[in-house]
């Protein structure tokens, strides 16, 4: 997964970025951006996200953009490209990058993401954030995480010693793209992709672990029980509930990597929970395409409908109250 999914998604946002790096060269950045920003620690290592804040127009609002490809996961790999539509509507927008595989696997790359939203919520006021208008958005891997944390989040713990661990990591609208949700029917029901199958190419992020804490070290997950437990874990299909938030995708019908099969068993999921969602077919689009950056207006129009103030949302929900 990591050169196939991995570096086949970051080579395609390199290319759009250069597309439009040479006419946006000559202007002037329209948003302040603070670099390596730790909001966790692990094992030594500092977790880090980067700040992009809109200089002028600043809505409150803010999107997480999970900095992910195969579940690889580096600070170069931050594309400007596809912040820029949302940075000039005004958000502020949080470049999250995770514990990157072959070191880290999907559920310590999850616990990295919870992290990253407790954080940023917890910060709220620092960056003249609402604490309510969070969104996630990202590609493949990326989108997988998007939709974790928009079907897993969860409440913080009001005992833990870490304030930041009191944060909630719920989010309240997910856009994202080409995204993995079922890894033990993909493709087709039954098909089992855990690092085999049509992700055979990709077995570190499915290499589980487990602490022996007698032995005090790591020791790989073997049986094939407590694997088929963590694939239903680490799919966000078997995570809906009617509260999650809303939910689009963007995928293509000659995805063969990502088949579209997994946007269309989520989002059955989701609208049978009631949750409002929608799927973008890109006609003929495999597992990226030249140009997405530019699809990332579809993008911001979901969150411009689903992360805007409480008091506009609640005069859109009852037209009367303006009259």
């Amino acid at each position: 997964m990591y050169r196939k999914l991995g570096f086949h998604i970051l080579v395609i946002a390199s290319i759009s970025a250069m597309s439009v790096g040479a006419a946006l060269a000559d202007e002037k950045p329209a948003y302040d951006r603070k670099e390596d920003v730790i909001y966790g620690r692990k094992f030594g290592m500092a977790l880090t996200l980067d700040v992009f804040t809109p200089r002028a127009n600043a809505n409150g609002a803010a999107v997480i953009w999970a900095v992910s490809g195969g579940w690889f996961s580096a600070h170069e790999s931050i594309n400007i490209a596809f912040l820029n539509e949302l940075l000039r509507r005004g958000y502020t927008v949080f470049a999250v990058v995770h514990g990157s595989q072959p070191k880290y696997t999907i559920p310590e790359v999850l616990e990295d993401m919870h992290r990253a939203v407790r954080f940023i919520r917890s910060h709220a006021k620092d960056y003249h954030i609402d604490p309510d208008r969070i969104g996630i958005t990202g590609g493949s891997a990326g989108g997988h995480l998007s939709l974790m944390q928009g079907t897993a989040g969860t409440l913080g713990d009001p005992k833990a010693k870490d304030p930041i661990d009191r944060e909630s990591s719920r989010v309240q609208a997910v856009a994202c793209f080409f995204p993995p949700t079922d890894f033990l029917n993909y493709g087709k029901p039954g098909e089992i992709a855990l690092g085999c199958g049509i992700l055979k190419d990709f077995r570190a992020p499915f290499d589980f672990q487990e602490f022996d804490r007698q032995r005090k070290e790591f020791e790989p997950v073997t049986d094939v029980g407590k694997i088929i437990a963590l694939g239903h874990q680490i799919s966000p299909v078997y995570h809906v509930s009617p509260d999650d938030p809303p939910t689009l995708i963007i995928h293509g019908d000659k995805d063969f990597l990502v088949p579209i099969q997994q946007a269309e068993l989520i989002l059955e999921k989701l609208k049978a929970a009631g949750v409002e969602t929608k799927l973008v077919v890109k006609k003929g689009a495999g597992h990226g395409w030249p140009d997405w950056f530019k699809d990332m207006a579809t993008i911001a129009d979901w969150f411009d409908a689903h992360l805007k103030p409480k008091k506009e949302s609640a005069a859109d929900d009852h037209p009367s109250t303006n009259k």
